[in-house]
């Protein structure tokens, strides 16, 4: 089979990537600093205009997507109807009046004893101790809280501030984690939520009981089993070897042993100028999956014991049988959301051959995860809610994954590209206020063409600028980071994307997604996922019409 090359540019849509693309149309290496200009980067600013082809009336466009090669998300296509109407919104008619794609609800909720509801079903991937994260946390933060999705803060944050305060295994004072938890709350209207990541280090350190304490029920918490950008624990770089051996003493493995004389010295040489500090690997002590079972279960029934009423996991691309154990699992714990990272997924920081070669890839997990779920329904069992992730970044993927997962799958999660709004709003707000751009961690001098050609002043860059104004008021908007704007309109352009689909396969709620809204393009992709082969589906309604 040929080697998949994801085109750099799409001529349609003027848009061009800087760097080596993915399945996701997301470059190989995201950069903070990047002056563009991929689809989600343009998305974040133009909002839904990115929805349709450039210089209209001047163009006619037609797709250049004629091959589907291998098993992958590109690989499934998604079915249209000429007929009917479903999930029809209370209150409205299956009139052609009111089957109009802005009338499609796609809002959703999740969760086992209580419901959490999101505006758009999309989430943020966990947003830990890479300092990329904390760097434009106000921007990643207020914008999934204005338009209504959940965000994940990850592992390790308290465990790496040097301000927090841990005594005998007691969290005293965490100050980075508060921030990023009150950042949120503060625009927090009653949809979405705010998630606190656990690794091994975070249950030593007493991150649950220090969350419950402080914020009771006002936060979700999550327990880590992996992700799809690598098999090990949760890493970092630091570039200051005192930093490095104050992360040593606090408990984590840091490569190289900062404390080892030869290491500092060939610091102090230059010979190495970086370390990396990495998190533990959970049930190294067990062997059976009966075992890790009972170990599962008594660690949620003292999340609940605390006081959690809403508790979800997070597991990565490992093989079968820990993606069956995660399943059943949760859905034995009645845990609220299990979210399922397939290979292809982002990283701030993970060992680049581990995440090119390791693991299940997201689409074969996925499916696979359906089959899992559908074996434990059919037993009675009431599944886990679900979400996906690992590179998936457009409308499409969004509804892609959730039909794939349909009705398990709530939420489709999505790492860098909700990253990216954020990373532009700090760039561009940091050169129309320097004052800020420290602040903010700007990385721009000037406004690049891909932005004046655009506008100069937010009000002209930002589609979605008065959409916040409106939901803030006028003068709450110098509080609103350009960045949460950027957010605001590129979920707004992923909705309204969203909404022609669902439209298109005359779903008018997205709880009436299924499986039957999306093909395999090829009988590979048909055999690894289950999906009937394009043409295969409906052929004997077919067949029936041409002999009635």
């Amino acid at each position: 089979m040929p080697m998949i090359e994801w085109p750099k540019t799409n001529d349609v849509l003027g848009t061009v990537n800087r760097g080596n693309v993915t399945e996701s149309g997301l470059c190989t290496l995201c950069r903070a600093d990047c002056q563009g200009k991929c689809e989600t980067w343009l998305s974040s600013m133009r909002g839904r205009k990115m929805l349709y082809p450039r210089d209209f009336g001047y163009v006619t466009a037609g797709s250049g997507n004629t091959t589907h090669l291998g098993v992958n998300y590109n690989s499934l296509r998604i079915q249209g109807y000429n007929y009917g109407a479903f999930g029809i919104p209370k209150g409205l008619s299956n009139s052609p009046d009111d089957c109009i794609f802005p009338n499609v609800n796609i809002e959703t909720s999740f969760g086992s004893q209580v419901k959490t509801k999101v505006r758009v079903p999309i989430m943020t991937g966990a947003l830990g101790s890479t300092f990329v994260a904390a760097r434009y946390w106000d921007s990643f933060a207020i914008g999934a809280a204005l338009v209504g999705f959940p965000i994940v803060v990850g592992e390790n944050v308290v465990g790496i501030d040097k301000q927090a305060i841990i005594e005998n295994g007691k969290i005293k004072k965490a100050p980075e984690l508060d921030r990023r938890i009150d950042t949120y709350l503060r625009y927090y209207d009653g949809y979405g939520a705010i998630l606190v990541q656990m690794n091994v280090e975070d249950t030593r350190n007493g991150v649950a009981e220090y969350v419950i304490e402080k914020y009771g029920d006002k936060v979700i918490i999550e327990l880590k089993w992996g992700q799809g950008a690598k098999d090990i624990g949760g890493e970092i770089q630091v570039t200051d070897l005192d930093y490095a051996i104050f992360l040593k003493n606090r408990g984590y493995v840091v490569d190289p042993d900062p404390t080892i004389p030869e290491v500092q010295e060939a610091f102090k040489h230059g010979a190495i100028r970086a370390f990396a500090r990495h998190s533990r690997l959970g049930y190294t002590n067990l062997s059976t999956p009966e075992a890790v079972y009972k170990e599962f279960m008594k660690g949620v029934k003292h999340l609940r014991k605390l006081g959690f009423k809403r508790i979800t996991l997070k597991t990565g691309s490992y093989g079968m049988e820990a993606l069956a154990m995660a399943i059943r699992f949760a859905s034995d714990a009645k845990l609220d959301l299990l979210t399922i990272d397939g290979s292809g997924g982002g990283t701030g920081m993970s060992p680049w051959n581990m995440m090119e070669t390791w693991g299940v890839p997201s689409v074969l997990l996925h499916a696979k995860a359906y089959e899992y779920a559908s074996l434990l329904a059919s037993r009675g069992k009431k599944v886990v809610d679900m979400a996906f992730a690992g590179g998936l970044a457009r409308e499409d993927h969004i509804f892609k994954a959730l039909a794939l997962g349909a009705p398990f799958t709530k939420l489709v999660c999505m790492g860098r590209a909700l990253m990216i709004p954020g990373f532009l709003g700090a760039n561009i707000q940091g050169v129309l206020d320097p004052s800020s751009r420290e602040r903010l961690n700007g990385n721009w001098d000037s406004l690049p063409k891909t932005v004046t050609e655009i506008g100069s002043k937010p009000e002209e860059i930002f589609a979605g600028y008065y959409d916040v104004q409106k939901k803030v008021g006028a003068s709450e908007m110098k509080n609103i980071p350009l960045g949460a704007i950027a957010v605001w309109t590129l979920a707004d352009k992923l909705a309204g994307g969203l909404q022609q689909l669902l439209a298109g396969a005359r779903k008018f709620d997205v709880s009436q997604i299924s499986r039957d809204d999306i093909a395999a393009a090829n009988r590979e992709t048909e055999k690894e996922t289950g999906i009937k082969f394009i043409t295969d589906i409906q052929d004997e309604a077919a067949k029936k019409i041409l002999t009635m």
